[in-house]
């Protein structure tokens, strides 16, 4: 009976050393699990993470929401003058950026539709799409969706709050860092729409003609009338038969404000000018500017500025 005892005991405290010793080499290491769906959560106790934004808004959106976390780096995959990534092809560089990337931050709404063989031969990376609950504007003709969500306010707070979830059920570990980032650049989104909203939803003059197809949602947020788009791709230029079109619009709706973009020529635009009584301003898209966190409330506050002068 006491040799028994003896053995049993032996084999508890077996158990206990074998335990004690997988636990703590466990916790430093990368584990994968299954969220709701097909998506893996990665829970990152001690290992770095790398987020890539696929352009220019989606990276400042990220920045904000990973704000001041040590273990979580940030990068653009494509150039800060890349603009709208209508047509790109994915360059050796946009690549690499990749290859040490954890997460994909994505605008969605076909937008990156480009990435998709990319992606399909990254089974680790998991793509984040920003563009969930968006209703989306149809683009002209057999365009598919217009997928320049961003250039709303509404619009962008809703894809930071996506960004902001999305990547809390990822990377668990940080969830909190991220839910709190979130909802802390929501509120100065909030208050900069608020702002624009008391400055534009009086004004009497509501027609405008844009540089290309980048504005439809924000016309949406502010009622505003789109009369005319110069170009419905950004860099090219209309034809002789469509400026004469937008010319004769812009002459009989009496329009006083022409929009071009500052990633682009104004020559079409200045050419409808000298034809009509309208005027050229500068209103941005936000597709490309300054790599820091509060560039798009910045550059809004300037798009305000400029239509209080253009719509007066």
């Amino acid at each position: 009976m006491h040799s028994k005892f003896i053995k049993f005991l032996s084999l508890i405290l077996l158990s206990l050393l074998v335990l004690s010793g997988c636990g703590p080499n466990n916790e430093s290491k990368t584990t994968v699990s299954q969220t709701t769906g097909s998506s893996p959560v990665i829970n990152t106790s001690e290992k770095p993470i790398t987020i890539a934004a696929s352009f220019y808004p989606m990276y400042i959106f990220t920045l904000n929401v990973a704000k001041d976390m040590p273990n979580v780096k940030v990068i653009d995959m494509t150039k800060p003058t890349t603009g709208c990534l209508h047509d790109y092809v994915v360059t050796p560089d946009d690549m690499k950026n990749l290859e040490g990337a954890q997460f994909l931050i994505t605008n969605g709404a076909g937008m990156e539709s480009f990435m998709d063989k990319v992606t399909s031969q990254m089974p680790n990376l998991q793509i984040v799409d920003s563009s969930k609950g968006i209703k989306l504007i149809k683009g002209e003709g057999d365009e598919g969706d217009n997928p320049h969500l961003w250039v709303s306010i509404t619009n962008a707070i809703t894809q930071v709050s996506n960004i902001g979830e999305q990547l809390s059920a990822l990377d668990p570990t940080n969830a909190a860092k991220y839910k709190e980032n979130t909802n802390a650049y929501i509120k100065k989104l909030e208050v900069e729409r608020d702002k624009m909203h008391q400055t534009l939803d009086g004004v009497k003059n509501r027609d405008i003609v844009t540089f290309h197809e980048a504005f439809p949602y924000f016309a949406q947020e502010f009622n505003l009338n789109i009369a005319g788009v110069i170009e419905r791709e950004p860099g090219s230029e209309p034809s002789a038969k469509e400026l004469a079109e937008t010319i004769d619009e812009v002459k009989s709706l009496n329009v006083k404000a022409l929009f071009a973009e500052p990633q682009y020529s104004t020559k079409a635009a200045d050419t409808i000018a000298k034809e009509t009584s309208a005027k050229v301003y500068t209103l941005d898209p936000i597709v490309t500017g300054p790599m820091d966190a509060d560039a798009y409330i910045n550059i809004m506050d300037s798009n305000l500025k400029t239509l209080q002068e253009a719509l007066e």
